[in-house]
This record gives C-alpha cells, sequence and structure tokens, in this order.
C-alpha cells in the first residue's frame, strides 16, 4: 500500500509538470507618480524642477536583466540584490548622514514621515545609481537629487 501511494505521488508531480518560478515582487513595470522635496535637501535653496517635471508620470521597468525607463533609471545590466535596511540606512544612507550632523536628527521619524512604517525596510540595490526601498510590494520610493520619488506598481 506504501509502496502504491508513492508511485500516485510522484506520478502526479511528474504530470504538474516543470515547476515556473515566480518572478521576484519587484520585476514589473513602476509609474513615477509622486515626488516630494527630501529631508535632506537644503531648506534655503529650492531643488531644480525641471528634472522632477521631466520624470513625473513616467514609466521604469524592472526586468530579470534590465531596467529601462528616463534616465538615471535605465540600466543594461543590473545586479539585484534584496535587502533590509534600518532606516538609517536610507536613501544611501542619507538619514545617517543627517543624524552625524545633527543628533536631534531621528532616521526612524523622518522614514516614517514618507511612509516606512517597518523596523526593516526591504530595499533592492540595483548595482546601478538608484537604490529602490519599498514601502509596501506596490509603492517603492527613490532618492533623487534633492526629491523622494514614489512609485507604484501597475
Amino acid at each position: 500500500m506504501k509502496f502504491t501511494r508513492t508511485i500516485c505521488l510522484l506520478a502526479s508531480i511528474a504530470m504538474a509538470g516543470p515547476a515556473v518560478a515566480a518572478d521576484p515582487f519587484y520585476i514589473g513595470s513602476w509609474t513615477l507618480t509622486t515626488a516630494v522635496v527630501a529631508p535632506w535637501a537644503d531648506p534655503h535653496r529650492k531643488p531644480d524642477d525641471a528634472e522632477r517635471t521631466r520624470l513625473m508620470g513616467k514609466t521604469v521597468v524592472l526586468k530579470a536583466r534590465e531596467i529601462s525607463g528616463p534616465r538615471p533609471f535605465a540600466c543594461a545590466k543590473p545586479q539585484y540584490k534584496v535587502m533590509d535596511y534600518g532606516p538609517e540606512m536610507l536613501f544611501q544612507g542619507a538619514f545617517d548622514e543627517m543624524q552625524r550632523a545633527d543628533k536631534k536628527v531621528d532616521p526612524k521619524a523622518l522614514a516614517v514621515s514618507l511612509g516606512f512604517t517597518a523596523a526593516h525596510i526591504r530595499t533592492l540595490e540595483t548595482g546601478c545609481e538608484i537604490d529602490v526601498h519599498f514601502v509596501d510590494d506596490t509603492t517603492a520610493e527613490i532618492g533623487l537629487n534633492d526629491y523622494v520619488y514614489t512609485l507604484k506598481k501597475r
């Protein structure tokens, strides 16, 4: 009886065919929906709006072997690595730098002000110039030239 069950189990696995691995959560099309002045921006100098205006509404596509989209997001050969960052490491360590300059700065509070509520923030290191920080599976943020851009997955 045990031998028969094993044969049936193996037969059902074989009939199901080879398993297809699901794409990682970050693969897909992401639209730049909003931009806010970054906490690290100089409060006495307004950031350049031209780049923000050019990027709003554009799509960034994260593919297995390439990132397509407007400059500076496009990348021919990304080297993806998913990491868990603490708030101080967001935006290439900008919050940590701010805290070193002023001990009153709270990286966690800054992260919360941008929508990050978890103690560990899932981050996609691309191996290119941009890291992607995920609020959740359909919302991500990127820091670029004194703005924090929000991307929504389509």
